[in-house]
């Protein structure tokens, strides 16, 4: 009785999503994968994959029997690399989920440092903004903004995630600079619909006290270049993480608003990954290449400090 085989096969089977996928990637014909996890179910007992004409999903006994796999067989490929020296330099194919606008702005230079860095690994790199399961969509690691859910993920924090409010000097010789954060009631200010909080921010005064203010926008979008790009066009003011709009303040096209207060932290920068695998070469080596190039002060916030810092002493 072939164990091993028929845990590889039922884990490829997950991950590839597909009978064919996983029978071309094993070089196994599809009967002989099928008829594994034929054979498992029975010896098991119970039903591991729920199959469609569409597609296959796991039972419950099927996720955490692939958790277990996936562990027991991650565990042997780190074994024989770390006897046969593989291991020793990172390689092989590395799977990355990660947001479109940081990635585009900030992390698309970093993965072609990192690639002349290693010459052995590939990247295949998905990008979107929802939240997406690692180890059913087959991702090694995946880089995150926000607060993190609780989840069975290791993470590991990148970068601080400062937010500021801006607009075009246009909006406000238009309509005034806000001098409070009670005053923004009285302006448009762009609402990102995939925050925590939508419409919704806590504002930290001079004095410590907080202020809860409402958002009131007419545009309101779950992607936040688009909004910074209205701001910048002299739409509105726009709430905005730094690391989108520290050019555009560098320029001049965006100025802060109650640059003197402080929005309230929503989390961070992360890189997260499984905790069921052992951590593989590949993608310690990517996590600790971008907490070196982030951590613990992201260039753009120096951009943003340097600006600010110009500022103060042209006020002088």
């Amino acid at each position: 009785m072939d164990r091993f085989g028929d845990m590889l096969a039922f884990t490829r089977v997950v991950e590839a999503k597909t009978f064919t996928a996983a029978a071309d990637r094993l070089g196994w014909s599809k009967s002989v994968v099928s008829r594994r996890i034929a054979d498992l179910e029975d010896r098991l007992g119970v039903r591991l994959l729920n199959r469609s004409t569409r597609r296959l999903s796991l039972t419950e006994p099927g996720r955490a029997y692939y958790d277990r796999c996936a562990s027991i067989l991650s565990q042997i490929e780190e074994t024989e690399a770390a006897v046969s020296s593989l291991n020793l330099e990172p390689r092989g194919l590395l799977r990355i989920n990660a947001p479109h606008s940081f990635t585009l702005r900030h992390l698309s230079g970093a993965l072609a440092q990192f690639l002349r860095r290693y010459p052995d690994v590939s990247i295949d790199l998905a990008l979107n903004d929802r939240v997406v399961d690692l180890i059913d969509e087959g991702f090694d690691v995946a880089v995150r903004i926000g607060t993190l859910q609780d989840s069975a993920l290791i993470s590991r924090r990148l970068a601080p995630l400062r937010r500021v409010l801006c607009a075009s000097p246009d909006y406000m010789a238009a309509h005034g600079r806000p001098a409070t954060p009670d005053a923004l009631a009285d302006h448009e200010v762009h609402v990102y619909t995939n925050a925590a909080q939508p419409g919704q921010v806590r504002i930290r005064r001079p004095d410590g006290r907080m202020a809860t203010v409402r958002l009131t926008g007419r545009l309101r979008a779950n992607n936040g270049e688009l909004l910074v790009q209205a701001a910048a066009e002299g739409v509105g003011i726009v709430l905005s993480p730094t690391f989108l709009v520290a050019d555009q303040i560098a320029a001049g096209t965006l100025v802060q608003v109650l640059a003197d207060h402080e929005v309230e932290d929503q989390g961070a920068i992360y890189a997260v990954y499984p905790h069921n695998r052992h951590l593989s070469a590949k993608v310690r080596a990517f996590v600790d290449f971008l907490a070196g190039r982030f951590c613990p002060d992201p260039p753009w916030d120096h951009v943003i400090d340097t600006a600010a810092a110009d500022g103060a002493v042209q006020a002088e």
